[in-house]
């Protein structure tokens, strides 16, 4: 099957209905998405299949063939940059397990909405479980994100 993955296509040779996740951390070594809870509630699975979010935990390959896929590892540009840096600056991350899927969301939220209420982040960060409830970083980062991008 073929998938194009952060820009490459490349071919895996795994059953179609094997989950995105699996293809992605086992076949191809990219780390950045994590397994949580399998059942996608938990978010720090969360990719892009063009540009959408989406759970590779229960995300068969072939529901995603011919779409474009963008893990963790791949996720760029000007959106992400601020993303990132907000994180570092608010100090986010505690055991950090959960961030890949939380930058994810956040980016997906800021392309969409590129100045959010608190509401809107509630929505958006809802299924992005946080162990370390580090929540109250996390909307100052998108905010912090929002107004650097206004800038």
């Amino acid at each position: 099957m073929k998938l194009s993955i952060n820009g490459r296509d490349i071919e895996v040779a795994a059953d179609p209905d094997t989950p995105l996740l699996w293809v992605v951390r086992d076949e191809l070594g990219l780390t950045g998405a994590k397994f949580g809870c399998g059942q996608a509630l938990c978010g720090a699975c969360t990719m892009y299949a063009d540009d959408t979010p989406i759970r590779a935990c229960v995300t068969p390959i072939e529901s995603v063939a011919g779409q474009k896929i963008t893990t963790p590892e791949g996720l760029e540009g000007r959106i992400a940059e601020a993303v990132r840096a907000a994180w570092e600056k608010h100090d986010v991350a505690q055991c950090g397990y959960c961030q890949p899927g939380q930058i994810m969301a956040a980016v997906a939220l800021l392309n969409g909405k590129p100045v959010p209420t608190d509401a809107d982040i509630d929505e958006a960060m809802t299924g992005n479980l946080c162990r370390c409830a580090t929540y109250g970083r996390i909307r100052t980062a998108i905010l912090t994100a929002s107004e650097t991008l206004k800038g």
